[in-house]
């Protein structure tokens, strides 16, 4: 059986799986949900099975994980929405264990930090914010070898841990497209017509509120034109043009701001 899993801690993150569940219902309305949380949802809450978090877990996400129900589970960050119907996703997995998308910013020291030497640039960080994965004793195995060396590493980040044993191990796995994990959403800007169809949106700006900002945004409409001016905002600060400018080299503002 194939189904969706969120693991949400507090009532703040319980508000915010349920709104990125009932996304998923309008699109996938037959699709099993579950949830683990320390907050018990509403009576109509969109959830098939609710159930309490791992107790002593070393990250409460990764411990979730092996519990699920599914043989064939979407995990889910709370900071999620579901923008289109998923397809035929699941179907991967009847050739591999796992599939994630890179993170962004891969460029930066954040996404290449590994907790072993010698791993390639071009090797960067995983997001696990949104994970698709088969229940096997293959994956089971990673995963408690995930947050054992996760609880090891001492990182704030499991995507560290996670790219060490995905670089050494040797788990079947499969790299989707962004759309599945639409971190970057001024890529739809650029993404021509037959490029990409948007599927999971999962931002940051979907909790902005909980960090002190004023405003709570709760739509790609609304998280569109404040990552356009972030955007902007990033390049104006390094004194560099958000577009290469007309004639200029493509390549070079990158290159001036590293």
């Amino acid at each position: 059986m194939d189904g969706v899993l969120y693991v949400a801690r507090g009532a703040d993150y319980l508000d915010l799986a349920l709104a990125s569940a009932r996304s998923l219902r309008v699109h996938e309305p037959g699709l099993p949900i579950d949830l683990l949380s320390d907050t018990a949802p509403p009576p109509c809450a969109p959830f098939d099975r609710t159930g309490p978090l791992p107790e002593g877990a070393a990250r409460d996400k990764i411990a979730g994980m092996a519990q699920t129900r599914f043989e064939r589970t979407l995990f889910l960050d709370c900071d999620t929405l579901v923008l289109q119907p998923l397809g035929d996703l699941f179907a991967v997995l009847e050739r591999v264990e796992l599939a994630v998308c890179h993170d962004v910013r891969r460029a930066s020291a954040l996404i290449q930090e590994a907790g072993l030497p010698g791993i390639p640039e071009a090797f960067p960080q995983f997001n696990t914010g949104v994970l698709l994965y088969r229940r096997s004793a293959a994956m089971l195995g990673f995963l408690a070898e995930w947050e054992a060396r996760h609880a090891t590493l001492g990182r704030a980040r499991d995507q560290v841990a996670f790219r060490d044993l995905l670089w050494q191990g040797d788990l079947r796995y499969h790299v989707l497209p962004p759309e599945y994990n639409l971190r970057r959403v001024t890529m739809l800007d650029a993404w021509e017509p037959l490029d990409a169809r948007p599927k999971i949106l999962h931002s940051h700006r979907l909790l902005q509120h909980l960090r002190g900002a004023p405003d709570r945004l709760d739509s790609l409409a609304a998280i569109l034109p404040a990552e356009r001016a972030a955007l902007a905002a990033e390049w104006a600060a390094l004194g560099l043009p958000a577009a290469t400018p007309p004639g200029a080299d493509p390549v070079a503002r990158f290159a001036e701001a590293q």
